[in-house]
């Protein structure tokens, strides 16, 4: 097939116009829920001791689920939990820059299993997260679009064996409702897809699409403020450990919430800074959970098994199908044998639709500065995601992008899988971070799975994760520790 010359410099422009901010919400939505994000955080006195049972750097899914989880574990009391976060707003999270997928398709038993619970949070959201205060807020509407995975497998046997042996991991952990398509039958259910390159498709028909990370995030905050869980707009910037235990002592936060930065004021100013004292640390900090962990070791201490987790650049592009004929309607959210994704956005007959694909290895360094998501990489859509397009729905060879932005993956570098476990040399700070893309749709269960381990002197109780522990990185992988995931898009 031959790619259309629509991407000359004379027709860039038209391709790819100045980038305006994301709104997939919509600009009253995404105002509203961050007003409300806003509006739900408390106020804390610098003055004074501040002592925590559990301390939670980041306050996003993550942070929030294992909030949650961790308060109705306590019977609702929520005391004594507080949740560090340095942007309510939220503007750069990870989660709400995501395309919002959860699945129940991977090549790990745990993560189908952790799947599949939080498909069951979500579709319960509604009544778990209700408050007491819930004539003042809107009801949790999750917006869960319920349009399925599709992955298709290249045309080699390897591919397709592959597939088969996921497929049947996937039904050994519960899955009823997700198939597997041979060429013939996957043109017979979706008519704009070329098959002619593909061996075999396996699609999800129920439990899979897309949500409203807004909706969760402002769900599982109510809720938590609702139960007594404090949160506190600020950053950490120091801490202390116990000289024997090499446990953390002391948590120093940079208040951020009614203090304006001027020349004149640093974060070592007496009035914006807080000493907590701590039991137990949460790093749930995402894409800086590395940083997190240098920090909470302290300069002096530096860890010999420092956190593999970094901060890795994506970009997601918005673009619309102007095709007479062949364009797809409400279509699920395809995984090309690439790794290039696309998936409707908006109404189904919309036109509209999302795409991405992670760099290639030698294009993905670690990002070292947030400025990064200023732009997205548009090379990345020319060079590899819009041939790949065009190859897979021919409709596809007229489209035009109408915006893009750029978020991080809270990379691990080790396996792309999630880390929940205790640090060996802070046995009271509790990683839960390192999920690679797939951490939205997890936190539910990492939450729950958080809590657990906090609760229970470390021991799981519904789902045992011990296969995500810490103890596999400790050789970096390098003698088959490592549990790699397949399924990462």
């Amino acid at each position: 097939m031959t790619l259309p010359r629509i991407l000359n410099k004379s027709l860039r422009k038209l391709m790819f116009p100045t980038r305006v901010p994301r709104s997939i919400l919509g600009a009253s939505q995404e105002v509203a829920a961050t007003t409300q994000l806003s509006r739900t955080l408390t106020s804390t006195s610098t003055h004074g001791k501040h002592s925590d049972d559990v301390l939670i750097i980041g306050g996003g899914p993550m942070g929030s689920s294992t909030a949650y989880h961790l308060a109705t574990s306590r019977g609702g009391d929520g005391s004594g939990i507080t949740v560090i976060e340095r942007d309510p707003t939220y503007a750069r999270a990870s989660a709400t820059l995501s395309a919002g997928g959860i699945r129940q398709q991977f090549s790990l038993y745990e993560n189908v299993c952790m799947s599949r619970y939080g498909l069951e949070f979500l579709q319960n959201a509604p009544e778990l997260l209700k408050t007491d205060q819930e004539q003042e807020e809107e009801e949790i509407d999750m917006q869960f679009f319920e349009r399925g995975y599709l992955f298709l497998a290249g045309n080699t046997e390897q591919e397709k064996e592959k597939m088969m042996a996921n497929h049947a991991l996937q039904k050994q952990a519960g899955c009823k409702d997700v198939r597997l398509y041979n060429p013939t039958q996957l043109k017979e259910k979706f008519s704009w897809l070329n098959v002619d390159d593909i061996s075999l498709g396996s699609y999800g028909t129920r439990g899979e699409g897309w949500f409203d990370p807004w909706a969760l995030l402002r769900g599982l905050k109510q809720k938590n403020i609702a139960m007594g869980v404090s949160y506190l707009h600020g950053t950490p910037v120091s801490a202390t450990r116990d000289e024997s235990t090499g446990n953390v002592t002391t948590v120093d936060v940079h208040l951020l919430q009614g203090y304006k930065e001027t020349s004149s004021s640093s974060s070592q100013h007496p009035m914006n800074i807080q000493k907590r004292n701590v039991n137990r640390v949460v790093n749930a900090a995402g894409a800086y959970s590395g940083q997190v962990m240098d920090l909470l070791a302290t300069p002096n201490r530096p860890l010999y098994h420092p956190l593999p987790v970094v901060p890795r650049k994506r970009c997601i592009f918005f673009f619309h199908c102007s095709a007479s004929e062949g364009v797809p309607i409400a279509a699920p959210l395809t995984i090309c044998p690439t790794n290039v994704y696309f998936r409707s956005e908006g109404k189904a007959d919309s036109a509209e639709f999302i795409c991405g694909v992670s760099p290639t290895p030698d294009m993905d360094a670690d990002s070292t500065c947030e400025s990064d998501l200023d732009y997205a990489d548009h090379n990345l859509f020319e060079e590899i995601i819009w041939p790949a397009l065009y190859n897979r729905v021919p409709a596809f060879g007229e489209i035009k992008v109408k915006s893009s932005w750029a978020g991080y993956y809270e990379y691990n570098s080790v396996d792309q899988n999630g880390v929940i476990d205790f640090h060996p040399e802070m046995k009271n700070v509790l990683i839960v971070s390192g999920f690679s893309g797939h951490g939205l749709q997890h936190s539910p269960a990492a939450g729950r799975a958080a809590a657990e381990l906090l609760e229970n002197d470390g021991k799981f109780k519904t789902l045992d994760l011990s296969v995500i522990g810490f103890e596999r990185l400790l050789d970096g992988g390098k003698n088959g520790s490592s549990v790699f995931e397949q399924g990462i898009v």
